[in-house]
């Protein structure tokens, strides 16, 4: 069954380790990260765009996806479904058609209005059992429509957000949505330290988990981050497996033109982008 992701982000801060959330985009996408949770013992957040769910034809068809196929695949490990940048609205979509988390990216508001949202949702999902992400300073780059330019957040402002009860709360720090350019200057770890010590046992976000090199990714884990989100690694890799198997003509060859033969590449690839990340943000047999 689906569970809040509170109490599974509450036990990585205390464990000094992350939880992955992977955004997913189709059956295939689902399928994967779901068996490879299943199979490192790792809780696991499945995030959903709003322009992915509505690639998939709405928030009710994945909610309904997401919960058969955990009965389906006997999957026993903790499992979120989460609203990524959701607006207000898009909150309350998810929030009725079933998800069990949801991020309300208020960052382009005025703080006073990001704080007033979110302390609405704030009430509305605690009766409900569901959790809650907020976000202070944008993510830079744009992902699924969603565009920011990066800025760091204000330790101050995020220190208000936390004190509304949020169950995570994402900072932007210097990070990146996709592939990271040559001349980024890393994150600020000065920023994250602030908010780490202003914000307290709060679980923090780390958005744009793809390209960021191994060591930033654990001393931002050791500065209070809890969740880590990825998606454009798993799109790259899924891309190369099943251009790979298409450009070696495998697509010709007998049915490998089936599409569970086409896609499944392309799907072992996503398996393996999520077995590593899992070990890297120390989540395996965490669950």
């Amino acid at each position: 069954m689906l569970v809040s992701a509170k109490e599974m982000l509450d036990k990585a801060k205390a464990g000094h380790y992350a939880v992955g959330q992977f955004n997913i985009n189709n059956l295939e996408w689902t399928k994967s990260i779901l068996l490879t949770a299943q199979e490192m013992n790792s809780p696991v957040i499945l995030g959903v765009s709003e322009g992915a769910g509505k690639y998939m034809t709405g928030f009710k068809t994945v909610a309904a996806m997401v919960k058969a196929m955990i009965e389906e695949l006997n999957i026993t490990v903790p499992v979120a479904l989460h609203l990524d940048h959701g607006t207000y609205e898009g909150c309350y979509k998810c929030i009725e058609a079933g998800f069990s988390s949801i991020m309300f990216d208020g960052s382009h508001y005025p703080i006073d209005e990001n704080v007033a949202k979110t302390k609405e949702l704030v009430a509305v999902c605690r009766e409900k059992g569901i959790s809650l992400e907020a976000e202070v300073g944008s993510i830079g780059g744009e992902e699924d429509g969603v565009v920011g330019m990066g800025e760091c957040a204000d330790p101050n402002e995020c220190k208000m957000i936390a004190d509304l009860g949020v169950d995570m709360l994402a900072a932007g720090i210097g990070n990146i949505h996709g592939k990271y350019p040559a001349n980024w200057q890393g994150l600020s770890f000065e920023t994250l330290d602030a908010v780490q010590q202003l914000t307290g046992a709060m679980p923090l976000v780390l958005h744009g988990g793809t390209g960021i090199p191994e060591d930033m990714i654990k001393k931002a884990i050791d500065l209070g981050v809890s969740k880590i989100n990825v998606n454009t690694e798993c799109q790259l890799s899924f891309a190369a497996a099943t251009r790979k198997y298409i450009e070696e003509g495998k697509d010709q060859q007998g049915k490998g033109y089936d599409p569970r033969k086409l896609l499944a590449p392309g799907a072992e690839a996503i398996k393996a982008t999520v077995r590593e990340k899992i070990e890297l943000f120390g989540s395996a047999n965490k669950a």
